[in-house]
């Protein structure tokens, strides 16, 4: 009976070696699979009666350290976050331009004031008129591509929105559907490590978009809530509600019904909504703060340096030629006061012969009846103390004392220093997490020198057994023999 519970004791301990080859094998043909968490054969000795008789595998384990997890999660979701953020205000502050490099908007009142200024040294030129016409028009040109830019992010965001809810619903459901299998089977298989694996991955892209916590639950499955205390997953998945926007004129805004906000269920989780389920990360949340507060506010900005633009050359003591409160040289082709008004700058008509007008009215006044004296720099000259005298801003973020040019400068100071501000968030934010990617990765990762190890251990472990098994075999040999 001894030799034989030893060749029993010896093939067991094969099997289970055999075993853990496979598994060692399956971590290093994974060691560089995203979402792929490193296994483990789990021993246990056999008992016969009350008699020892060899080992074996009660399953397989998945290395975890559930809170490394969330906080990787949690940091994932601002990194998310942040780089919608930064990748946005970058295209704005490229796209405004800056006083060093001479481009966008404040190169445009530089060439418009140049303009103005060699228009006065020489009224009577017809050329140095058209560059003035000309430098003005780049202006409102300008201001409504900028302008046009703000409403194309804000639809970009709300379309970005209704694709980020669909495939956060269809993960939602996913991860539903992995809960109810591996309910009803035996967690401790290779099948469902596998399955485990494939629902941390539907759970990190869901982080992606919004900041979740995950409890998890009897039988195997878990619940997924966000980090507000909202339940997406509890049992059966509760979907994200977002309905798409066609319109994103600058009056278009959640508060005034034109625009959609996210809920689940009755509970409002919109960013900025006075609701304590109201999310604060992830790309969801970055694309609700640009399509609903970071847009708006730069366009209004815009909205400032037109209004300043239109209202100084619309004094009525510059051009005696118009009636009183009408426009001068800018017009605003909506109506006045609303929000947009960079989006709706234009010239005069009766300065833009392109319009049906006559260019010397530049010199001589929007409203006048006839070409007047060509060496009368007068009205130019007025037109030229109205954008360099200096005026009290404050309005959308802007607080000062301005020249034309020199508010536009103030402008491009802001949106650049948003653009470094989100950059540090991201740079910091990304730092994070990925300290806490490589540590979680050090728990629950393959290290394929240390599988390599293992499996100088298991060879040894193999060669032991099989080596117990050929000299049993010999004993029973020699007992045959008698």
């Amino acid at each position: 009976m001894s030799i034989s519970h030893a060749i029993n004791a010896a093939q067991s301990g094969l099997r289970v070696s055999g075993l853990r080859a496979d598994i060692v094998a399956t971590n290093v043909a994974n060691a560089s699979t995203p979402g792929y968490v490193r296994r483990s054969v789990l021993l246990a000795e056999t008992m016969v009666g009350s008699r020892p008789n060899g080992v074996a595998s009660t399953g397989i384990s998945r290395s975890e350290d559930a809170a490394l997890t969330a906080q990787r999660r949690s940091l994932s979701s601002d990194v998310a976050q942040a780089s919608l953020l930064s990748s946005t205000w970058q295209v704005l502050s490229s796209r405004f331009g800056d006083t060093a490099d001479g481009t966008g908007l404040f190169s445009k009142f530089s060439k418009f004031e140049s303009a103005l200024s060699a228009s006065i040294a020489s009224p009577e030129s017809g050329t140095q008129l058209a560059a003035l016409l000309n430098s003005a028009k780049a202006i409102t040109q300008e201001l409504n591509n900028l302008s046009g830019l703000v409403s194309q992010q804000r639809a970009e965001a709300d379309r970005e929105i209704a694709d980020g809810v669909e495939f956060v619903n269809s993960a939602l459901k996913q991860v539903e559907a992995l809960n109810n299998r591996l309910s009803g089977m035996d967690r401790t298989t290779p099948q469902a490590a596998a399955l485990m694996d494939e629902r941390q991955r539907t759970l990190d892209t869901i982080a992606e978009y919004l900041p979740i916590d995950v409890i998890p639950r009897e039988h195997g499955k878990v619940d997924v809530v966000t980090s507000e205390g909202v339940f997406l997953v509890a049992g059966t998945a509760q979907l994200l509600e977002f309905t798409p926007s066609n319109a994103f004129s600058a009056s278009n805004t959640v508060e005034s019904g034109n625009l959609s906000g996210l809920k689940v269920g009755d509970l409002e989780l919109t960013p900025g909504a006075s609701s304590y389920a109201a999310i604060s990360s992830g790309m969801l949340g970055a694309l609700f703060t640009l399509r609903d507060t970071d847009l708006p506010a730069f366009g209004a900005q815009l909205d400032t340096i037109a209004q300043d633009l239109v209202s100084r050359l619309s004094n009525d003591s510059i051009d005696p030629t118009k009636l009183p409160g009408e426009f001068g040289i800018f017009v605003d082709t909506g109506t006045p006061g609303e929000p947009g008004l960079a989006g709706r700058i234009a010239l005069n008509a009766s300065i833009d012969p392109n319009q049906g007008g006559d260019i010397w009215r530049l010199r001589d006044g929007v409203g006048a009846a006839s070409e007047g004296a060509q060496g009368n720099n007068t009205l130019l000259s007025a037109m030229y103390d109205a954008i360099t005298s200096v005026n009290s801003v404050n309005a959308n973020g802007i607080q000062g004392s301005f020249s034309v040019s020199e508010l536009v400068a103030h402008v491009a100071s802001l949106t650049g220093q948003s653009r470094i501000s989100n950059e540090a968030v991201l740079s910091s934010a990304s730092t994070q997490h990925d300290l806490m990617a490589q540590a979680e990765l050090s728990e629950t990762g393959v290290d394929v020198d240390e599988q390599m190890q293992e499996l100088l251990l298991i060879e040894q472990a193999y060669a032991a057994n099989a080596r117990v098994i050929e000299i049993a075999n010999q004993m029973l040999q020699k007992l045959m023999e008698v």
